[in-house]
């Protein structure tokens, strides 16, 4: 039995991680679960798994969880990092939103753990920084993302020398089909809801102005050592090819899947192996609708913003992903269209400092600019 901690054990990756080690109650032992402050779900976690320990980031929640179980053992705070580190741990899943992935996920690698790693910000910002910890303790990423993961597997196929190059799958979001006039009325409503994936707010509205793409573009090619030029981008509507890999031979290995994250969490938790799922598999009669197309980088300036911090590699992904934040986040309190969001993060892009990252104070240092520039940043709109 596989003993797991689950971070962010409250948002959309961390319910459906759990999903999976109740459906495989023989397989994984949950000991550890950690959220930000949603105190009433927690407790119901608590019922169902019996973890050892319990972490929550927000003090308050904390206090008033402890209040209502104290005879849990609860970490609050900066210390609920730490639980990573628990000698009783095999695998942390890290489904932690945002830049706040980067320290659990440094926490668990300089215990030498496994992390299933969903937060891609992490590795889009940090990647140096988590490269060097993966070769001083010897801990190991393996990708969440079912477009990630989707890779992982399709490199499986060959060498690394005979890949000529790796292709992104991207449903495109509810907006694909809007025209430019049309995207600047986007609403947050509209944008809060996806066609294909169940997931969370802001990666939500990621999806459909394909800054998640672009996240994902940077991710893949640091996880697996691919530059810019190797890493092809293609809308996929039906969400069922979740990346491909092509090799210098011509040949092109797909891996098919339905479009729910819980395949390629369990994937993730059970590699090598691979057990049954609750899922079911893919039948041939569905693929014959499947359809891909280049991305409108007109109307998606995202995808072309990404390329760009990709080849610079050090303050301009941590601008695209921070200055992104702080757009969405401004967007969804209205003072900014859909369409703005990509003009704030290029304004970040611009003026962000340009500095070699190499701690995370850099980061730090360079999120709070990128968030700054952000929120100076002022649309320029004709009347």
């Amino acid at each position: 039995m596989k003993s797991i901690a689950v971070f962010g054990s409250t948002g959309s990756i961390g319910t459906q991680a759990l999903s999976v080690a109740g459906f495989h109650k023989d397989e994984f032992s949950v000991k550890v679960i950690a959220a930000n402050r949603n105190v009433d779900l927690v407790e119901k976690q608590i019922d169902e798994f019996a973890p050892e320990y319990v972490g929550i980031y927000d003090e308050s929640a904390a206090a008033q969880l402890k209040k209502r179980r104290p005879n849990c053992k609860i970490v609050s705070g900066n210390e609920v990092n730490a639980l990573c580190a628990l000698p009783v741990i095999d695998t942390v899943v890290n489904g932690v939103s945002g830049f706040a992935g980067l320290f659990p996920l440094l926490s668990a690698l300089e215990a030498g753990k496994t992390v299933a790693l969903a937060n891609k910000e992490s590795i889009v910002c940090a990647h140096t920084i988590v490269n060097a910890a993966l070769e001083r303790h010897g801990g190991r990423i393996l990708p969440v993302d079912s477009e990630q993961s989707a890779l992982f597997q399709c490199l499986a196929a060959g060498r690394r020398e005979d890949v000529k190059s790796l292709i992104l799958t991207a449903s495109g979001g509810m907006f694909r089909d809007f025209t430019a006039q049309q995207l600047e009325r986007v609403t947050p409503e509209m944008a809060l809801y996806h066609p294909t994936w169940s997931m969370g707010r802001k990666i939500t509205i990621d999806s459909s102005s394909l800054f998640n793409k672009g996240l994902e573009l940077m991710e893949a090619g640091w996880l697996f050592n691919f530059s810019p030029d190797e890493i092809r981008i293609f809308i996929h509507p039906q969400s069922i090819v979740h990346s491909m890999v092509e090799y210098k031979d011509g040949s092109v290995i797909a891996q098919l899947a339905k479009p729910d994250m819980r395949l390629a969490i369990q994937y993730a938790l059970t590699y090598p192996a691979r057990i049954p799922s609750q899922l079911g598999g893919v039948s041939p009669a569905l693929l014959s609708g499947l359809t891909f197309a280049e991305p409108d980088t007109e109307r998606f300036p995202a995808i072309s913003l990404a390329y760009e911090a990709f080849r610079e590699a050090n303050s301009l992904p941590v601008a695209y992903n921070s200055g992104n934040e702080a757009a969405v986040e401004r967007f969804i309190g209205g003072e900014l269209r859909f369409t703005e969001i990509a003009s704030c993060v290029e304004y970040a892009m611009a003026r962000i400092s340009r500095v070699k990252v190499c701690s995370a104070e850099d980061v730090l240092a360079l999120d709070r600019e990128a968030r700054r520039l952000a929120g100076e940043y002022s649309p320029r709109r004709s009347t």
